[in-house]
């Protein structure tokens, strides 16, 4: 029956033909449907078929007509199955009939005017061809396609620029260009789609799998399988880490998405030799088989039409072999994105394919070949239903079949792999490479069609296109983009050729879920009883013809029947796939507990380094200044009012503050971070970027954050608020200023000195030990998430210099014949005073007796050490006290010393500011300390000043810090510190050299005119010597102990042996009594509990006296240099304040350089400073035949110790009361040993 003839029955119908009429007109027309169906089709495809082979204009033309004949066709057709059936469709009785009409009444595209219909040919041809011929130009200005080659550079690359190149370049030129044209066809196609009665393109699609919510559906199936994909991402993102570094990789956050081996980042197959589980184990791999076989495209196409005829399934057409593309052409543009295509003539059936010959490529062609079974399977069904059951089906049946190929069994058979591993190592290299493959795929096959949706219905518009499409892709995958991308100009979805090809994707997501269902069900068909991965079903033809039976049915049935058909079942379930991955599912979950790795991306606002453009540094740079600005304030505020009032309440509002700042900090960082400092040209906005990406403290998650502060505000507070009681038989306590400190540096009582040693230890130390434990390794997790090893490693990057430690060590061993010397004469003077029962000759000195708390400078028992008592070492305590100075009075004294240099004077805030003195009725920390609070004008010291000479030297040591800070205030706030940290102490310090000589204390009439003669010289020598060589050591150890002891080379059961160790191997000091590891004596020293690094002294103690030498002859002095007083000279003051000025803004080498003209550390300029003392220091030495160093390091002092009336000292045989600490020690002595005996 003709078409006429059809309307003349739709007029019957209208007045009541019988059922058993319109059933038999309904069949009639669905036969003439199909019949006429083919011969359009065909021609539409053909033309399709040669545009995408041949990307011409032409082709295009040619395509787009056939393109509107089909929609006539489908317009004609559907308008007179409308009119015919429409009304009474229900009433149909032959379900397959009333099935196709239903198809046939969707017009689609047909529903557009003529003019719509080509405006949408040409938008989709035009993007297809914008994608298609897209090319990226590299840095090495070769223009490349996708594929192959961005396709193997993505695969095959490590380099992170060079595939962040590649990865931006192809989003560019693929998407950017039809992001408009997107738009405008989105919208004929929801009004194509109207037309049928959908409220938008996304309804329609959705509407082929007939459920109810297809959505509902799909979110159900991801929430079962996210967790698997959560493992893989840990386990992946740690492997990269491992790779590219805590620049690049956030163990807490996304994964750039150009990292893992493939454009879209869809499937991570590519970087397996990054992410192998056993690299010992043997991969599978059939590309060097292929390789070593002469395999090419039509090889592998051979081999895959012969797996298909083993299960006694159909071979490829003649038409196939004669038609299909397998290679890419060298004289045209093509689409390479592999398809298999049906020209619906029964016979016409090809694979387009730009073949690689490598194991991916193999596994495609299986792939594609699947489509060309079913489309051969159903071809002699009625055109409406060639089609899968569901899109997914079609999907599935190719990755079902390579999931039997990819097989190491299956490939050893077929003989591209020599050997097949039968054990869990391999088991599980195996199960990875298809997890890579398969579970990685999950949310990307996912999200676009749920991005898709949402522009359908428009709840994304064009203006959102690219920020949904990242949010999506941040969501589901768990990646971001390596650039940050332009909401106005990119449109990322465009590079994916789903996208501008117009194809529905959820089909990809459905199909890697039931195609485990069809491989199990298959492998079942096929005897299987082997684990579900290594099922193989080649040359089954039990599971070919169950198979067969389901493809044969193409979509005349609800894809639940033909899901039934092939696996007993009607739904849709995760379980197949779950037990295909289960063994790989317990080794990631064993491996990412072991690595304490997280899952998921918590950490969502983090971009890898180089995400901003370095276009946008500078505006960024200046916002972080004036910002920066106001929270280092705010900060170092609270922190001065805790210090100069220890107090509940200031010590909550420093934490509070603290916290904040480090958050800022971090948050900062991270931005900072976002930047590539190699891409910013200006140098000193690049240096400002590198340091403001320092994480620091911020890094840690909050509660460890809020843990880290509080046990250092802990240790902080014992330490300040420790006191020592009973003392010498008093029934006070004492603090450590000025009491403890004036009794070690006066006192000459052994007994007392130990009593106060152990005291102070006992009272500060010995109670942080369990909360230091704790610091260090919430700092070693500072440390690791700012990409470094320890906590040591990060202190010692501060110094930007690989091989610091290396200097450290060889400065060290050029100062070590000095200190020993040093030691032996000290050593020899206090066993004249306490005699040998205490004083080892060939051993370490008793840490107490050096006049200081902790033996680091040794000036306090000058008295005991004088080289020649006969000349009087002028002190200028007595001028200062003549004169009446008040504290404050020091400080004016000090600020015109450096405003008489030309530097600048202190401004009003800081002497309104500053605590000069211990105030009355609060703890105070009274370690002196200089202050910036960052605003450019707000300056303070806190001290509490004595009357004395050691502190008005102080005094100058910190103005020289407040100098600092005058100096370099109007850098930007990250460049406001020293060049590197030693260089703040080394100033003040070099200033104190000068303050400190005799004529400069002469010049301000605080000491009467000195002696000009050799043993003066050697005295005054001896004075400095006993603070700057004394100290070095000390200030070597300290965090050289701290470095091993976050490495962990000390451990936490060691912490004080360490300690006692170095001590005696670096000073050459003992403790006074045995030392246990519930003692943690390091904890008695400031810097520990307060978390200051204390290299930065050692460094200062070396290049102060390279300073002070530039200075010195920059001020034209010519007498010997522990003689060059500067004061005055504007010209060493502006020489100064040019390296000052510079600020943390160049490397300390080139600061070093700006001021000395050498760019190295050297103790060059300290030897020529000692030199006359170091000369009598070895002729004393030789002449009382004293060893140099202390080879009996073992020995111990006695511990019933009695001081006799000359200042000797005894052991035992006298008073048999001892000091309560002592006795206290004695008992913890003695109960130590009896508990290791009991333990032996």
């Amino acid at each position: 029956m003709d078409a006429s003839g059809a309307f003349v029955l739709a007029i019957l119908l209208i007045n009541g033909v019988h059922c058993a009429e319109i059933d038999d007109l309904a069949q009639e027309f669905v036969n003439n449907y199909t019949r006429d169906a083919e011969s359009v089709l065909y021609d539409s495809v053909t033309t399709s078929w040669n545009y995408q082979t041949n990307l011409t204009d032409y082709n295009l033309e040619e395509m787009n007509k056939e393109s509107l004949k089909e929609s006539q066709f489908t317009l004609d057709y559907g308008t007179r199955a409308k009119s015919l059936f429409e009304a009474d469709i229900d009433n149909l009785t032959d379900k397959e009939v009333k099935r196709q009409l239903e198809d046939i009444m969707i017009l689609g595209t047909a529903n557009l005017s003529p003019a719509e219909q080509e405006e949408y040919n040409n938008l989709a041809g035009k993007m297809e061809q914008t994608y298609s011929t897209a090319e990226v130009v590299l840095q090495d200005g070769i223009p490349l396609p996708l594929d192959p080659d961005l396709t193997e550079l993505m695969a095959t690359s490590r380099d992170y620029q060079e595939l962040k190149w590649a990865w931006k370049g192809w989003y560019e030129a693929a998407g950017r260009p039809i992001k408009n044209d997107y738009e405008d066809f989105v919208a004929l196609s929801n009004k194509a789609r109207q037309g049928d009665n959908f409220k938008d393109t996304g309804e329609y699609w959705r509407s082929w799998y007939e459920l109810p919510d297809l959505e509902a559906t799909t979110e159900d199936l991801w929430h079962e399988l996210e967790p698997l994909y959560k493992e893989l991402h840990a386990y992946v993102r740690r492997k990269l880490y491992d790779v590219y570094g805590p620049d690049y990789i956030n163990l807490n956050g996304p994964i750039p998405a150009h990292l893992l081996g493939n454009m879209w980042a869809q499937q991570w197959g590519n970087i397996y030799d990054l992410l192998e589980p056993f690299p010992d184990k043997t991969g599978v791999d059939a590309t060097p088989g292929m390789v070593e076989q002469g395999y090419d495209a039509k090889t592998m196409f051979e081999v895959s039409e012969e797996f298909f005829t083993s299960l006694g399934l159909e071979a490829m057409t003649e038409e196939f072999w004669n038609n299909s593309m397998i290679e890419k052409p060298d004289d045209r543009n093509v689409t390479c994105h592999a398809s298999a295509w049906d020209f619906y003539n029964r016979k016409d059936f090809r694979i387009k394919m730009c073949t690689v010959v490598n194991m991916e490529d193999l596994i495609t062609v299986h792939h594609e070949m699947g489509h060309i079974q079913y489309y051969q399977q159903y071809k002699d069904l009625p055109v409406p239903f060639r089609g899968g059951a569901n899109p997914g089906f079609h999907e599935a049946v190719g990755d079902t079949l390579a999931l039997s190929v990819s097989t190491p069994k299956h490939l050893k058979k077929i003989g591209l792999i020599d050997q097949v591993e039968n054990d869990y190592e391999a088991d599980i290299n195996y199960l990875l490479s298809q997890a890579l493959d398969k579970i990685a795929f999950l949310p990307f096959g996912y999200m676009i069609d749920k991005w898709r949706w949402r522009v359908f219905d428009g709840t994304t518009t064009k203006e959102n296109y690219q920020k949904s499409w990242d949010d999506l892709r941040l969501q589901y995958q768990g990646i971001v983009p390596p650039v940050e991308r332009d909401n106005t100009l990119d449109f990322d979805p465009g590079a994916k050729y789903h996208i501008p090809a117009n194809t529905p994707y959820i089909r990809y997501f459905v199909s890697f879920v039931v195609q485990f269902q069809f491989y199990e069900a298959m492998c079942n068909e096929a005897g299987n009883t082997d684990n579900l991965y290594k099922c193989d079903f080649y040359q089954s033809t039990d599971a070919g013809t169950k198979l067969a039976k389901m493809l044969q049915l193409g979509s005349s049935k609800p894809w639940p029947e033909a899901m039934q058909e092939l696996t007993g079942s009607g739904d849709m379930t995760t379980q197949s796939l779950k037990s295909y991955f289960q063994p790989l599912i317990e080794w990631l979950q064993q491996k990412n507990q072991e690595n304490g790795d997280t899952l998921g991306w918590n950490d969502t606002n983090w971009r890898p380094k180089g995400w901003k453009s370095a276009d946008d540094a500078p505006v960024f740079l200046d916002q972080y200044n004036s910002t920066a600005e106001d929270f280092y304030y705010q900060s170092v505020l609270a922190e001065w009012n805790y210090n100069t009032d220890i107090n509940d309440a200031t010590q909550a509002e420093m934490e509070i503050k603290s916290q904040a700042m480090s958050k800022f900090q971090a948050e900062q960082a991270v931005l900072a971070k976002q930047y590539d400092p190699d891409e910013i040209t200006d140098e000193l906005d690049k240096r400002l970027m590198e340091k403001i990406s320092v994480l620091g403290e911020g890094a840690l998650p909050d509660d460890d954050l809020q843990e880290l502060s509080s046990v250092n505000s802990k240790m902080q507070t014992q330490y300040s608020t420790a006191k020592v009681c009973g003392l010498g038989g008093s029934d006070t306590c004492v603090p450590l200023d000025p009491d403890l400190t004036a009794t070690m540096a006066t006192s000459r009582d052994y007994n007392l000195l130990r009593d106060a040693w152990v005291g102070w230890r006992d009272a500060s130390g010995k109670k942080m030990r369990d909360d230091y434990i704790k610091y260090v390794g919430l700092q070693n997790e500072v440390a690791f998430l700012n990409g470094y090893d320890d906590m040591g490693a990060f202190w010692r990057s501060a110094y930007e210099t690989p091989n610091i430690e290396a200097q450290f060590e060889e400065i060290w061993q050029e100062m070590l014949p000095f200190y020993q010397q040093l030691h032996a004469y000290a050593r020899r003077q206090l066993h004249n005073r306490y005699g040998d029962k205490v004083i080892n000759l060939r051993g370490p000195i008793p840490a107490h007796l050096l006049g200081n708390m902790w033996a680091q400078d040794w000036l306090n028992i000058y008295d005991l050490l004088v080289p020649y008592p006969d000349k009087s070492r002028p002190d200028a305590t007595a001028g200062i006290v003549a004169k009446g100075w008040n504290a404050r009075e020091m400080f004016e004294v000090a600020d015109d010393f450096f405003g008489d240099m030309g530097l600048i004077r202190l401004p009003q805030e800081f002497w309104d500011e500053t605590m000069y003195t211990k105030p009355e009725g609060r703890e105070v920390v009274c370690h002196a300390s200089a202050w910036d609070f960052y605003n450019r004008k707000d300056f303070r010291i806190k001290m509490c000043t004595e009357l004395n000479q050691a502190d008005f030297v102080t005094i100058h040591h910190e103005m020289g810090h407040i100098q600092y800070f005058l100096q370099y205030k109007d850098q930007p706030v990250t460049f406001r510190e020293g060049a590197n940290p030693g260089f703040h102490e080394a100033v003040g310090d070099t200033l104190a050299l000068s303050v400190g000589t005799l004529d400069h204390l002469y010049k301000l009439e605080l000491i009467p005119k000195p002696t000009e003669d050799d043993e003066s010289d050697i005295n005054y020598l001896m004075s400095v010597a006993l603070d700057k060589i004394a100290f070095i050591p000390f200030g070597y150890l300290m965090d050289k102990w701290r470095w091993d002891v976050f490495s962990g080379d000390a451990s936490a059961a060691e912490m004080n042996k360490a300690w006692w160790d170095y001590r005696i191997q670096y000073q050459g000091m003992a403790p006074p009594l045995d030392r246990m590891e519930t003692d943690f004596d390091p904890g008695a020293k400031f810097h520990i509990p307060n978390d200051v690094p204390y290299i930065r002294y050692f460094v200062s103690y070396i290049v102060q006296f390279q300073f002070y030498e530039a200075l010195c002859k920059e001020a034209g002095q010519t007498q010997p240099l522990y003689k060059c007083d500067f004061n005055g000279t504007t010209a060493a003051g502006e020489k100064l304040s040019a390296m000052l000025k510079l600020g943390s803004s160049k490397t300390w080498e080139d600061a070093l350089l700006e001021l000395t003209g050498s760019s190295k550390m050297s103790s060059s300029s300290l030897v020529k400073y000692f030199e006359p003392l170091m000369t009598f220091l070895e002729e004393k030495n030789k002449e009382n035949g004293d060893v140099i160093g202390w080879p009996e390091s073992d020995w111990q002092p006695p511990i019933d110790t009695i001081q006799n009336d000359d200042g000797t000292v005894s052991v035992g045989g006298g008073s048999t009361e001892l000091s309560a600490s002592l006795s206290f020690t004695l008992i913890a002595l003695i109960t130590n040993s009896f508990l290791r005996k009991l333990l032996e």
